[in-house]
């Protein structure tokens, strides 16, 4: 964990991705804390700078992310995870966040895995 380099705010970039379809799920944040949880739990923990809290990935969804392996970029400053994702990684309903693609315009792509008032109890 030392050879991390941290932000300023102790956080640090992390990508994840679909270990069968290798789609890139999201990008989220760290720190030592959820970095910790994430090793011990092999479960993805993050940082929410908007809460300004810790999260467990799916823990309001039941959409977890079961995590098969963790790399760090050439400049220790981002972190790859791929995940067994269960159901959706968006909180939108899609499987990725990058369900939107441009073309003129920004486009939808694909198609949602569930209705997110199903989940949250309301559409956010």
């Amino acid at each position: 964990m030392d050879e991390i380099k941290w932000d300023e705010r102790g956080l640090v970039p992390v990508v994840v991705q679909d270990e069968r379809t290798k789609d890139v799920l999201m990008v989220a944040y760290m720190n030592k804390e959820a970095f910790e949880l994430t090793l011990k739990t092999k479960k993805a923990h993050y940082f929410s700078r908007s809460r300004n809290k810790l999260w467990l990935k799916g823990e309001t969804s039941g959409h977890t992310q079961e995590v098969k392996s963790l790399r760090i970029d050439c400049d220790n400053d981002t972190i790859l995870i791929t995940v067994d994702q269960k159901v959706a990684a968006c909180h939108t309903g899609f499987w990725s966040c990058f369900y939107r693609v441009w073309d003129g315009g920004w486009k939808i792509s694909g198609e949602k895995v569930f209705d997110e008032k199903d989940v949250y109890g309301k559409v956010e």
